[in-house]
């Protein structure tokens, strides 16, 4: 029965282009298209890491609810988590359409969005409506394509989500922003690091919580790449 459920509505999604599609999901799981109460959970199957307990390793993650719209509708499905986002300061439209291609025999899709959502007023307002809620709800922050100063951007990222995110993640890995991928250069990074970890210290010492940071590059990079990053994070680790 559940197999054909699939079917049908993949038959019915497929109908439509994937951002449309995307959209529709988006708007179903709004109107309460959720079966499930909260998070699968089994014993065998918790992870924790970084003082987090995820019920559950399955999680939705960012590009999917990108301004915070449903993220207790898909833990409601079974979610172990759900990252929001990314979310840059200021609303911006992305690339230009269609931007979304299926690859129906890989099962897969090309994303070319562009960090394409209405900012981070929108999603901090969302944010602050589910507080006191259970699960955990990560926030993936990047900046603005046209930012004269992304650096800035990540901090401040970092200053508005902190105390409401479970965790955060920063976002230097899309080739759909110009430039953005220059930030996982040693000097660069150093000074992003920097910059994002003292902006969550400081609200963490404000909101008297933890709040894990992650990086998030480029799944491309070669290993001289990799070792100069992994350099950089633990070097930070270190003095933080």
């Amino acid at each position: 029965m559940i197999g054909g459920v699939e079917r049908i509505g993949q038959k019915l999604l497929f109908a439509f282009d994937p951002e449309t599609a995307h959209g529709l999901s988006i708007a179903a799981l709004k109107a309460g298209g959720s079966f499930c109460r909260g998070p699968a959970r089994e014993a065998r199957l918790e992870v924790k890491a970084v003082g987090l307990t995820f019920p559950n390793p399955l999680g939705m993650a960012a590009g999917y609810d990108k301004n915070a719209e449903v993220p207790d509708a898909l833990i409601g499905l079974g979610f172990g988590f759900a990252e929001v986002g990314t979310v840059t300061p200021l609303p911006q439209a992305g690339n230009p359409k269609p931007r979304i291609f299926r690859l129906t025999q890989d099962h897969a899709v090309i994303n070319r969005l562009g960090f394409n959502n209405e900012g981070h007023e929108r999603c901090l307002a969302r944010l602050r409506a589910r507080t006191g809620r259970r699960g955990i709800v990560g926030v993936n922050i990047g900046a603005n394509k046209d930012s004269s100063d992304r650096i800035a951007d990540y901090r401040l990222g970092v200053e508005r989500f902190a105390s409401l995110a479970s965790y955060l993640t920063v976002n230097i890995s899309s080739p759909n922003t110009p430039g953005l991928r220059a930030l996982q250069a040693r000097e660069a990074l150093a000074e992003l690091l920097e910059a994002v970890v003292e902006a969550r210290d400081v609200s963490d010492a404000a909101s008297n919580k933890h709040t894990p940071l992650f990086l998030k590059i480029a799944p491309d990079l070669g290993e001289t790449e990799l070792d100069d990053i992994a350099a950089q994070v633990l070097a930070k680790r270190s003095t933080a």
